[in-house]
């Protein structure tokens, strides 16, 4: 019931996007404005009154979390990005896509349900911590890589002029200015006002819907195939990048209960964001679509045996 609960509705949702979108509801091919608010709007909003809002000994007793969680992310975010380019020879942006499909689990729909059904309402920061901390490292990569394939013609500058120049505009967007914001002051220990923090909510709550239902209608627009690209991400998500993280854990010596949770937290399959971030760049790969459907199916099967393994008895 534990896992149906979690899985069940993101699956509704995202069968809505694609329902709307085949039948002709809404435009399933342009989705800017919807991605605009998604991007620029509700997400932003959401992480920065998730993080702002936590006590400052909180999250640094949380270090040895966000540590374990950008290991497990950048390990397998290199890994992929360097399977993209040099095995199946995607574009950039295409490459770049599937590999935060990949990289980066769907923290942000299945994560709060999942933990705070097996730990409690306490459970929601450690969500918020993995959603800022793959904010904060994976997801300004993807922008860098996606910025740099959209500026491929341009001839000005060196490579690593190039390459700064397209961090730089990744680095500038809401996506990643609010958490780092957000960490910032909730280190300095400033307490955000009340009515800015619920106004900021109501608008951040509509994140989790409007990216599933976005990624629905994504989907809608494309075929799905199993191939081997589809195969190895599955494979690298669903059960490489758990294992990872288990012996991060075990080697860091992180105490219960937060050893289980962030394992049960790279355990969740592949999240919507790639192919959110792709759709602002014209990039809307089929394998990337088809990868997080085949890793949704999967994690049945694969969050199944994680929480028989490590869920509290």
């Amino acid at each position: 019931m534990m896992i149906a609960s979690a899985l069940v509705p993101v699956f509704f949702v995202m069968a809505l996007g694609y329902f709307a979108g085949k039948r002709g509801i809404v435009d399933n091919v342009n989705i800017k404005s919807l991605n605009m608010f998604l991007m620029m709007f509700a997400l932003p909003a959401a992480l920065f009154t998730a993080i702002a809002s936590t006590p400052r000994d909180v999250i640094v007793q949380n270090a040895s979390l966000m540590g374990v969680l950008a290991i497990s992310l950048l390990v397998v975010f290199v890994v992929m990005a360097l399977v993209q380019y040099k095995l199946f020879k995607l574009g950039q942006a295409d490459g770049a896509v599937q590999t935060l499909t990949v990289s980066f689990p769907n923290f942000a729909s299945i994560g709060l349900p999942l933990l705070v059904g097996m730990y409690g309402n306490q459970a929601a920061l450690p969500v918020a911590i993995a959603i800022a901390t793959g904010s904060v490292t994976i997801s300004p990569l993807t922008l860098t890589l996606l910025e740099l394939s959209k500026n491929k013609g341009d001839e000005g500058g060196s490579k690593v002029a190039q390459f700064l120049g397209a961090l730089r505009k990744s680095v500038s967007k809401p996506i990643f200015i609010a958490p780092m914001l957000a960490v910032i002051l909730a280190l300095s220990g400033f307490q955000i006002p009340v009515i800015a923090s619920k106004s900021l909510s109501l608008i951040g709550q509509a994140t989790a819907g409007a990216g599933l239902f976005l990624t629905g209608l994504i989907l809608s627009a494309q075929p799905f195939r199993i191939n081997g690209n589809v195969i190895l991400g599955v494979f690298l998500k669903n059960i490489a990048q758990p294992l990872l993280a288990a012996g991060v854990v075990r080697l860091l010596q992180v105490p219960q209960p937060m050893a289980a949770q962030v394992v049960l937290l790279i355990g969740i399959p592949a999240g919507f964001f790639g192919l959110v971030f792709g759709a602002g760049y014209g990039s809307r790969p089929a394998v990337a679509g088809s990868t997080l459907v085949a890793s949704s199916l999967f994690s049945i099967v694969s969050l199944a045996v994680a929480i028989a393994l490590v869920a509290p008895q």
